[in-house]
């Protein structure tokens, strides 16, 4: 292995994964192949330290299946408020407390909360991280990528590993570094967000309106605070203009009808929303994930939870092939953009068709929100797929001609005579999950791993699935 010189000046060996990027994303993804066994430094260019100024605030289900996969979940949830009603447009309810999840609701906790509980994940582990750290170039031969790296005190340093993962946020230093466009637009501009206290509980439910003029969002953290989100069509200003809690409290209240007696606002601040997908999530050795691949509205609260799933779905290819356990190591590695890419772009597409329905400004706009609304109240199979898409429980992978029906989808928390299937994963390796009293073999299926053998604790289910370390089902017969 070429040698590599410490940001001391020493010299070190090559290492298997450098991540850029210490937000959730990157943290999700440090864990897991720590965990692995693997050696990985993490870069980022922030100074550490915990801030509550995140944007970040919701945990959809699937997300906390994943984390539920790493033992996190149940303590994350002490951590917020659970909320299994969603109420938008003064017509439109969504139950979720009917998902098929161990978690059906959307757990409201701050951004930086996750980040806590994966950050200690991974430094239990052994990762290593580089804060104050800036990637300054980076190249990649045939056989590892070379990053260039400047620290707080102006030193200079040269990082080598087998592979290197871009989780640097919407200005990624490694996207700019390979060269890729970045191509979309901005859909929303001049979004006012504010963490503040209200004298009147507004049901305990997460709540929003557009009149077509503003619209505004208002969701519990269950310790008293509130996270507000609000637009007003005639105050398009830049990012940089300042906003206080009396423009928070004229937009909710046009939109709302009230502000339920709005003060003492610890964070308020003003953002631009882009929605932007870049077209390749792999080029070579470098691999790109979370809002450093896609970017896109707030509606639906999606983007926290995208990145992780972009993240979960990446460390255990990264670990089988740096393992060595891959039979085709460039066609697993390709799997990451031929999987994640599709789900980028369906995010985009919805949480744009949300914001869009929040900002109809026309008599026919609203009456066609109107008409949507009342359509998923009464037809549940509509409003489960919908559910589906907004919680990630209802996200699926492409699976190849002729595969079973149930390949590529998510596998639910089944109960096994060895305990449940997302507690088996913990361990990260493949669940091959057969009748009891059968025999547990994959005749002809490459697995690119190691594999947990378990049986269904109803002995009449006489199917066999093998389940993917990030809980998808990779093979099944009945």
């Amino acid at each position: 292995m070429e040698a590599t010189e410490g940001m001391d000046g020493t010299a070190g060996t090559e290492i298997d994964v450098i991540v850029v990027g210490a937000g959730p994303t990157g943290l999700l993804l440090a864990g897991d192949l720590a965990s692995a066994g693997l050696s990985v430094t993490v870069v980022e260019r922030r100074p550490h330290e915990i801030s509550n100024m995140t944007r970040a605030f919701g945990v959809h289900a699937r997300t906390l299946e994943m984390l539920d996969a790493r033992d996190l979940a149940d303590e994350l949830v002490k951590t917020g408020t659970t909320i299994d009603q969603m109420r938008a447009f003064g017509r439109l309810s969504l139950d979720l407390s009917r998902l098929r999840s161990r978690f059906p609701f959307v757990l409201i906790t701050p951004q930086y909360e996750v980040e806590r509980l994966l950050e200690c994940r991974a430094v239990a582990a052994g990762a290593d991280f580089r804060y104050g750290t800036e990637l300054r170039a980076l190249r990649q031969d045939a056989g590892a990528v070379t990053a260039e790296v400047t620290g707080a005190d102006g030193t200079r340093a040269t990082l080598r590993a087998r592979y290197l993962v871009g989780a640097d946020g919407h200005r990624s230093a490694v996207r700019r570094e390979l060269g890729l466009p970045f191509p979309g637009r901005s859909v929303i501009r001049s979004i006012v967000l504010a963490d503040v206290r209200l004298a009147e509980e507004p049901g305990g439910l997460v709540t929003v309106n557009g009149t077509g003029e503003t619209f505004a969002f208002i969701a519990p953290f269950g310790d008293g605070w509130y996270r507000v989100m609000g637009w007003n069509r005639h105050r398009q200003v830049p990012d940089s203009e300042p906003v206080d809690l009396d423009e928070v409290r004229e937009i909710t209240r046009s939109a709302l009808g009230t502000d339920f007696g709005m003060h003492d606002a610890r964070w308020i601040s003003r953002f631009h929303s882009d929605e932007r997908q870049v077209p390749a999530y792999r080029t070579g050795r470098v691999f790109l994930a979370g809002d450093a691949a896609h970017v896109h509205s707030p509606a639906g609260g999606q983007g926290l939870n995208t990145g992780l799933q972009d993240a979960a779905n990446l460390s255990w290819k990264l670990a089988c092939v740096l393992r060595g356990d891959a039979p085709d190591p460039e066609a697993l590695l390709d799997s990451y953009h031929a999987e994640r890419h599709p789900v980028g772009t369906m995010v985009l597409r919805s949480s744009g068709a949300l914001v869009r329905l929040a900002m109809a400004h026309n008599p026919l706009q609203r009456t066609v929100r109107a008409l949507g609304a009342g359509f998923l109240n009464a037809v549940r199979p509509a409003a489960t797929r919908a559910m589906g898409m907004i919680t990630g429980i209802g996200i699926a992978y492409r699976a190849g001609r002729g595969a079973h029906p149930l390949t590529g989808r998510r596998a639910p928390d089944v109960a096994l005579t060895e305990g449940r299937l997302y507690e088996l994963l913990r361990k990260g390796e493949f669940v091959l999950i057969a009748p009891q009293g059968a025999a547990s073999r994959t005749p002809g299926v490459p697995v690119p791993g190691r594999v947990i053998r378990a049986s269904w604790a109803n002995s009449a289910r006489r199917d066999t699935l093998l389940v993917r370390p990030d809980g998808y089902i990779a093979w099944a017969t009945d």
